[in-house]
This record gives structure tokens, sequence and C-alpha cells, in this order.
């Protein structure tokens, strides 16, 4: 059994649901606080990227079960510009906004699966597993 939620991301307010909408479905998981902030917050630096960079998109969550464990699947696709170089972004410290350059290898560090999927001009879909251990 799947069930999956969605946010579409186009303005900043959007990010705020998203977030949202994953420490709600991380808590119905069964997941503890510390693992659903780390959930929000990959949510938050996935659907923030989004907003900055291709405009809009959209966040989707779903419940997934892997053997006997539960967990969360996150979904962040858009169709944006796609990422140049993708082993540049996953850099610690890299970062094109400004920003403290945490972004996607904090998410990577924070899920326990994370996969990216970018064409150039076409756009990019990132997915993040946690499962309830």
């Amino acid at each position: 059994m799947n069930l999956r939620s969605s946010v579409d991301i186009i303005t900043e307010w959007d990010i705020v649901a998203a977030r949202q909408l994953g420490r709600n479905e991380a808590k119905d998981v069964g997941f503890g606080t510390v693992d659903q902030a780390r959930i929000t917050t990959a949510i938050s630096e996935l659907a923030r990227n989004i907003y900055l960079y291709a405009g809009k998109g959209k966040i989707e969550i779903r419940q997934i079960t892997e053997g006997n464990l539960r967990g969360l699947l996150v979904i962040a696709s858009d169709k944006g510009p796609g990422i140049v170089d993708v082993r540049k972004v996953m850099e610690d410290g890299y970062t094109t906004s400004g920003g403290l350059g945490a972004g996607l290898p904090g998410v990577k560090r924070l899920m326990d699966d994370f996969k990216i999927e970018t064409v150039l001009g076409e756009g990019t879909t990132i997915s993040a597993s946690k499962l309830l251990r």
C-alpha cells in the first residue's frame, strides 16, 4: 500500500506547506520527533531548490513499505533548466544562492537513500527516502 500526497511549489508559502505535509506524513508513519525534523528539513531544502532554481515544481510524499519496514519517499520534480554539474552541487559548501551550501549534500545525509535524475533544459527529479527502524 503506497499512500501519496503532494504540494505544488510555486511560492515561498508552498515550501511551508510541503514541510507541514512531510511532518504530518512522518508522524503518521510513526517516525519520532528527531526523524520528523530530518525529513522536514530535507523537504524544505528540496522545495526551496525548486522555488529558487526552477521557479515551480512539485514535492510528492509517499508512504512506502520495504520488506517489513515502513517509511517515506520524497520526490521533488521540476521542469526547470536541469543541473549542469551534479558532482559539483553534491560538494559540501558549494552554493550558487549565497546560502550555506548544505542543500543537496545535506539532504543526502538526512535521508537513507538519495537519487538525482536531471536533463538539461528539461528538468530534475530528486528522490529521497527514509525508513523507520
